[in-house]
Order: C-alpha cells, then structure tokens, then sequence
C-alpha cells in the first residue's frame, strides 16, 4: 500500500527519504513467494529490517532527490536535505529543507504537527499512537503517501514486499565509500532498489524508487547517513511548542507536486 504511488511526499521526504524501520520480530518463513524471489535478496532485506528494531531509538540524515516532469516532458530533479530522531514507540522528529519549504514535523504519540518555518506557521491533527499511526494519520489527513517512511513501520519487511514479483542479489557496491549489498525488486507498477550496508550493522543506506510506467519513469531516492543507533534526545525533542506568533492552520495544504508544503509557493 505505501509504495503504490512512490512520490515521496512531505513525510517520507522529512525522514530521509528520509522517509528509516522495525520489526520487533519475524518468522521463519519469508512473506516473498518463492519463484522469482533470489534468497539472498531477502535474506539481506529481512537481516536489514531485524537489525533496525532492535534498536529502541536512533537519528540520521539523508540527501533526498525527487524527480517530476513538466507538462512539456522536460525531467527534472529536485534535491532536498533531511533529517530524523526517532524513539519507539511513539517518539518521531524530521526536516526537511528543499526548493519548496522548510518544514519540522513532530509527532508525541498524541497529535501530529507539521510546522513552517519561514512563515512561522503550524498545523496539527490528532493522531494518538505509535509511528505506525503517524504516518497512516498524514497519508490519511492529505491523500498523498510517503514511500520513505515504508523503513519506518513497525514491520518495514512486510510492507516493502508486499507486491514484490521479482527480487535480485546484485553484488557488493559503494555507496559513500561503504560497501553495500545491492538489491533490486520488482512490483507491477514500480521498480525499487535498496543498498544495504555489508557487516554487523546491515543498515539502509540508499534507496531508489522508480515509476517504471508513467513516462520518462521519474525516480525518488534517498542516501542516508550520519546513523547514530545510540542517539542523545532532549526530553522534549517530539513535542511542539508554537513559537511565539505563529499562525495556525486548519488544514495541511498541499501543493500542485503533491508536497505537504507550510511554506509560500
């Protein structure tokens, strides 16, 4: 369901793209049907999911790149920074900063607020929880998805294969300088590639979608760093306090790019 439509909205895009997954335990049996599916490539997406819920907090940072094409076929790529606090169960902070807003979400287990900074202005909605909510919560809330925030859920493994047809082990590759296992899926609608840290540490480390049969095929992806699995976050990290004149909004706007934007157009 999360990768339906893979246009990184504000979300997904605040969280690297940004928007980082756990799973508090899995089977033994993989959720992959058996033909077409390389046991490798699972093996590292399951190795990669277990590795991020057993971690009960952690931040990153990532470099977002977003493509869309004009009316007139021309591609372009947009390129956004972000970055993300998460403490499960229900503690999660990112922002993103790009050509179209500068935006901080928060969420505190009780209401999600999306706030911008360049206009000083906030919106919020409830949204009481955990992570998972959260992020269904703003999806629900703006009718846009988040295809980032697919290595948020609490079982990240279950909703990256959902729809998978055809998984490959490609090698080992470099991303940053960092050896990583490369693997690369296929749905009906979308192709989708992950880069894997190689070692005791198997964490995402860049991520590649792409609308295979809408034209020119756009991509969205995300290189993830700077991982602190050990991060220090202030008490009131996930909560919002409006600063002082800030304007409230009754909805979250969203733009003709299908952005949660705060900011002007």
């Amino acid at each position: 369901m999360m990768k339906e439509k893979k246009c990184w909205m504000l979300a997904g895009r605040l969280l690297l793209g940004l928007s980082l997954a756990l799973c508090l335990s899995f089977g033994s049996g993989s959720v992959f049907g058996a033909e077409g599916i390389d046991p490798e490539a699972d093996r590292i997406l399951r190795s990669m999911s277990s590795y991020l819920a057993g971690a009960s907090a952690f931040s990153v940072t990532a470099d977002v790149d977003n493509e869309i094409i004009t009316r007139e076929g021309q591609k372009l790529q947009l390129s956004a920074s972000a970055s993300m606090v998460l403490k499960r169960p229900a503690g999660l902070y990112a922002e993103r900063k790009g050509m179209f807003a500068d935006v901080a979400l928060f969420f505190d287990g009780k209401t999600l607020t999306l706030y911008g900074k360049k206009l000083n202005a906030f919106a919020q909605v409830a949204a009481a929880g955990e992570i998972d909510d959260a992020i269904r919560t703003l999806e629900m809330e703006t009718g846009v998805d988040a295809p980032g925030a697919d290595l948020l859920f609490s079982d990240p493994y279950a909703i990256l294969s959902a729809g998978v047809e055809q998984g490959t082990y490609l090698g080992i590759a470099y991303v940053g300088g960092v050896a990583c296992h490369h693997l690369a899926f296929r749905e009906a609608q979308l192709d989708w590639q992950l880069w894997v840290q190689d070692g005791d540490a198997p964490l995402p480390m860049k991520y590649v979608i792409t609308s295979k049969w809408q034209t020119a095929a756009p991509q969205y992806a995300v290189r993830l760093h700077e991982w602190n699995m050990n991060p220090q976050i202030d008490a009131d990290r996930f909560t919002f306090t409006a600063p002082q004149g800030a304007t409230k909004l009754d909805t979250l706007p969203v733009n003709e790019m299908g952005e949660v934007t705060l900011e002007e157009e």
